[in-house]
């Protein structure tokens, strides 16, 4: 197994994500890695935790990654964060990423989840995609 695109696949998925201007329009610049201290804003994308399955073969390593990236609101209905995480699977579904490292095989939506988050009003839906990387490193 191959967990060493890991990284390079991050990097990849938050630059297509800040590069991309139907998202920008949404959410701006609230589009983060790692959170930032303070408030957080009214409307936001993270990047979440990620599954690494081993997909290696005679050939060399590789793996497919589960990753989620979660859009996170505090306006009351869903219709906001609808329309963040369209944008942020239009952005990520079979995008043509360029890796530091390693090369990007296919990248598919395969899960989502939208919950309200305990009474307030904060909505979060839970984008889950499948990436499958080669690691020719």
């Amino acid at each position: 197994m191959s967990y060493g695109v890991s990284a390079a696949l991050q990097t990849a998925v938050y630059q297509a994500l800040v590069g991309d201007a139907t998202l920008g329009a949404l959410v701006g610049s609230d589009i983060y890695d790692a959170f930032p201290t303070g408030t957080l804003p009214a409307l936001y994308v993270a990047l979440g935790p990620e599954v690494v399955k081993d997909r290696s073969d005679k050939t060399g390593g590789g793996a497919t990654h589960e990753f989620t990236v979660s859009i996170v609101t505090e306006n009351a209905g869903f219709a906001t964060a609808k329309h963040a995480a369209a944008a942020v699977s239009d952005a990520l579904v079979d995008a043509n990423l360029t890796l530091a490292r390693g090369s990007l095989i296919a990248l598919n939506f395969f899960r989502a989840k939208a919950v309200r988050v305990g009474t307030a009003d904060q909505r979060r839906i839970d984008l889950t995609f499948k990436g499958i990387v080669q690691d020719d490193g």
